[in-house]
C-alpha cells in the first residue's frame, strides 16, 4: 500500500484530498494545527503540525518516522490567507503568512525528504493569485497571500532542480476557484474537484518543477 502525506487536511481541499486518496486505496497521513481530523478509517492517521510552532513540525516528522512507512506522495496544502481584499500590505501579517505558507512548508518538507521513496512526488498547492503574468488573477489585492504563493512557486522550481537527480518530482498546482473558507461560497468548483486534480497530478509522470492547472502547464 502506497503512502501519502497531506498537510492542512482538516477541511476544504486537504480534507477532500485525503478522502480521495483513501478511496483509491492509499494509506493517508493528514496533518492539522490541532491534530483533529474527522476521518475514521484504518488507513488514516491524523497528526498535529502547527507551522507557527517549529517544535510541532519536528514532532510530526518524528511520528511519521516511527510509523516506518516511506512516503510516495507529499501534498503541501497547509496555508493561511488572512488578507481582506483591498487591504494594504501589513508587515506582521506578511511575516505570519510567509512563516506558514513558505517557511513551515519548506521545514516540514526538508525534514521528510529522507522518508521519500524514489520515485516520489511533492505537490505544493499554490493559487491563481500567485500568477506574475495573468492580469485577471492579479486584480485580487490580497498582498500577503499573493506574495507567499509566488514564493511557494519559486520553492517548487528550486526543489525541482535540487531533487531531480534523486527521482523526486516537485510540482505546483493551482486548484482553481473552489468553495472553501478562503474561496468563499460563490466559487464555481468544489473541493472534490481540486482533490481529483491533485490525485491525477500526483500519479502522473510529468515534468518536474512546473505549475499545473487542470492537467495543463500554467503561466507562472
Amino acid at each position: 500500500m502506497k503512502t501519502v502525506v497531506i498537510t492542512g487536511a482538516s477541511r476544504g481541499i486537504g480534507y477532500a484530498t485525503a478522502r480521495k486518496f483513501l478511496a483509491e486505496g492509499w494509506f493517508v497521513i493528514g496533518t492539522s494545527t490541532t491534530g483533529n481530523i474527522s476521518i475514521t478509517n484504518e488507513n488514516f492517521l491524523a497528526i498535529k503540525a502547527d507551522y507557527l510552532k517549529s517544535k510541532t513540525i519536528k514532532e510530526a516528522v518524528t511520528t511519521i518516522i516511527k510509523l516506518g512507512k516511506n512516503i510516495d506522495i507529499l501534498v503541501n496544502n497547509a496555508a493561511i490567507g488572512d488578507d481582506e481584499i483591498g487591504d494594504p500590505l501589513k508587515i506582521d501579517l506578511l511575516r505570519k503568512t510567509l512563516e506558514v505558507n513558505v517557511v513551515g512548508t519548506a521545514d516540514f518538507t526538508n525534514q521528510l525528504l529522507p522518508m521519500l521513496n524514489s520515485p516520489s512526488h511533492i505537490i505544493n498547492i499554490s493559487s491563481m493569485a500567485s500568477s506574475l503574468t495573468d492580469p485577471i488573477e492579479n486584480t485580487w489585492h490580497i498582498p500577503a497571500y499573493k506574495i507567499s504563493k509566488a514564493a511557494l512557486n519559486m520553492y517548487t522550481r528550486t526543489m525541482g532542480m535540487q531533487l531531480k537527480n534523486k527521482n523526486i518530482k516537485v510540482s505546483s498546482l493551482d486548484p482553481a476557484w473552489v468553495k472553501t473558507d478562503m474561496g468563499g461560497p460563490d466559487a464555481p468548483g468544489e473541493p472534490e474537484d481540486a482533490a481529483g486534480d491533485i490525485y491525477n497530478l500526483a500519479i502522473s509522470n510529468v515534468e518536474t518543477g512546473q505549475f499545473w492547472l487542470k492537467g495543463k502547464k500554467r503561466n507562472w
